[in-house]
């Protein structure tokens, strides 16, 4: 067996078993992720200290990212909700959709929204949205927030200028105007269906905590 093969296979054993002892064995994520990760550098056959050296590395960078991501997404965020901006926001898009409707509206605004800023940044700008509407509408917080998250996977995966997108565009030295109607063309209809279509079918089937 090549050492590629092998790499794989112990890729594909670490993923199984962070699902056994998450899912299974109930055992903290964080601790898992940790063991693991740990457990698949030293079978990858790196030195002790590279893999303790790499693990910090990739956290540290990881962590760095995030918590300026949430700090930042979570002052903005409230400084909508307080200044009235979310509770406006929300009057005028149940007003043009009608509460039925709402549900679309939030995918169209995280798929604009989107386009700009990384997906963390998005949902933390965007979730007391999710809140207020469901609050005013009176509709499931499941119905809302999924459709939103829809919207801004999608763009943030397939549909340029997103920088994320825009990194495979250069990988691949493609079109980029090309690239823009094929992502749009198949990005919408795959928010619908992931977003507002699905989060109708399964809001009822999930009982929220009060």
């Amino acid at each position: 067996m090549s050492h590629n093969t092998l790499l794989l296979l112990y890729a594909f054993i670490a993923v199984l078993a962070l699902i056994v002892l998450i899912a299974r064995f109930k055992l903290h994520p964080f601790v898992v992720l940790i063991a693991v990760s740990l457990g698949l550098g030293a079978a990858a056959g790196m030195p002790l200290g590279s893999v303790v050296k790499a693990f910090q590395d990739g956290v540290g960078g990881v962590l760095g990212f995030v918590a300026i991501v949430v700090g930042l997404g979570t002052m903005l965020g409230k400084m909508m909700a307080e200044s009235g901006g979310a509770t406006r926001v929300a009057t005028t898009l149940i007003g043009l959709f009608g509460e039925r409707r709402v549900h679309w509206a939030i995918m169209v605004v995280g798929f604009i929204v989107g386009i700009p800023v990384f997906f963390q940044v998005g949902f933390m700008l965007l979730i007391p949205l999710v809140f207020t509407i469901a609050r005013r509408s009176g509709l499931s917080l499941v119905k809302i927030g999924i459709p939103l998250v829809a919207g801004l996977s999608v763009v943030h995966g397939m549909v340029p200028p997103h920088p994320a997108a825009m990194l495979a565009v250069g990988a691949y030295h493609a079109d980029i105007g090309r690239t823009i109607v094929y992502a749009i063309l198949v990005g919408l209809p795959t928010a619908a269906l992931a977003g507002p279509i699905f989060g109708s079918w399964i809001a009822p089937r999930i009982q929220l905590p009060a």
